[in-house]
């Protein structure tokens, strides 16, 4: 009888829902993130070593499936995800992500995982990565505009890497807000609900945007920004969906990850083509100022990019042999003579 047990090369492990969340426990979500966002700041630090490109979308009237490829010439990264802002009105999720790292040298893959939590966390990572860089010095304030599936990874995020003490909580729906405050009872954050986008952004040092419905909305307008903030919008993230009044973007000195997506899908998509921006990683590098006065609004225009899905597939593969969260996948086909895949199926014929 033939063996058609897999070989080792055959498996590849894979990280599942339930593994994601048994990682991110044991470690604890704050510490994770924090975690991510030091891979992440790494990957930035290395960034002329990318292949970029921006997003593969396939748009529709209902929402937009993308994959987001990138290579260090080492690794290969890609991470397929959807945006759908009208499935939470038709029980199923906004947002949803699986993704792959596999070894340049042989094109094998080395970990497959989900990624709806994983960039959950590294969008909340960068975001405060970025903050790092760019927000008031003793920050201790937030505002959080949009309280949906982002929110409460955001607030633990600048918790614990940016050491933000306070957050002020507002969204259309108040029901988000109550999960929201329900969800952070025991961060040891002060959280305030509010009742309009104006009184929470009052007072607040941070502001983050994190509005879900794909059209160009006005979240923020221009009378309530003054000067000194750090504003995250990281809820516009396609053609046609911003959450800012042009007029922001004119005060502010505008930081972002990759200008030619961002050009694309960020806020920015409201401005001239040649409006001068910041590419984040030349401040990470030192190569450029971040925050350079303390009445200076920065904004950071983020749609999320390759890189950072790479750095969170990086972070979650050194992390298996640490938390044993996984199992080997039989995924990749590896016959005994590599020219003969037709007779490993035609052996199984009568044995699987």
């Amino acid at each position: 009888m033939p063996n058609l047990n897999p070989s080792a090369l055959a498996m590849v492990p894979f990280v599942s829902v339930q593994d994601m969340m048994r990682i991110v426990n044991s470690i604890g979500p704050g510490q994770m993130m924090r975690e991510i966002c030091a891979y992440i700041e790494a990957d930035f630090t290395r960034w002329p070593l990318f292949d970029k490109t921006p997003r593969i979308g396939a748009h529709s009237e209902e929402g937009v499936i993308e994959l987001m490829p990138t290579s260090d010439g080492e690794y290969y990264g890609f991470k397929y995800v959807n945006g759908h802002p009208a499935n939470m009105a038709r029980g199923f999720q906004t947002v949803t992500a699986f993704g792959v790292l596999a070894q340049v040298s042989n094109g094998y893959p080395v970990l497959f995982s989900e990624m709806t939590v994983l960039t959950a966390l590294r969008t909340a990572a960068t975001s405060a990565m970025a903050a790092k860089y760019l927000a008031p010095k003793r920050a201790s304030t937030m505002a959080l505009i949009g309280n949906g599936a982002q929110c409460e990874f955001q607030a633990l995020a600048f918790q614990e890497i940016v050491g933000i003490t306070a957050v002020r909580l507002y969204d259309v729906d108040a029901r988000a807000t109550h999960k929201a405050v329900k969800n952070l009872e025991n961060s040891g954050l002060d959280v305030t609900i509010c009742t309009t986008a104006e009184a929470a952004v009052t007072g607040a040092d941070i502001i983050t945007t994190c509005t879900a419905d794909k059209q160009n909305a006005t979240v923020l307008t221009d009378n309530m920004v003054g000067s000194g903030v750090h504003i995250n919008a990281i809820g516009g993230d396609c053609p046609g969906k911003t959450e800012l009044h042009r007029d922001i973007l004119l005060r502010s000195d505008i930081f972002v990850e990759y200008p030619p997506q961002t050009r694309i899908e960020g806020e920015i998509q409201a401005l001239d083509p040649d409006h001068p921006v910041t590419e984040l990683w030349q401040v990470i590098t030192g190569q450029l100022p971040g925050r350079s006065s303390d009445r200076q609004i920065t904004l950071f225009d983020s749609v999320g990019f390759a890189t950072e899905d790479f750095s969170a597939l990086r972070y979650v593969r050194d992390q298996l042999e640490r938390t044993g969260h996984y199992i080997d996948l039989d995924l990749l086909a590896d016959p005994d003579d590599p020219r003969d895949l037709f007779g490993m199926v035609n052996r199984a014929k009568g044995v699987l």
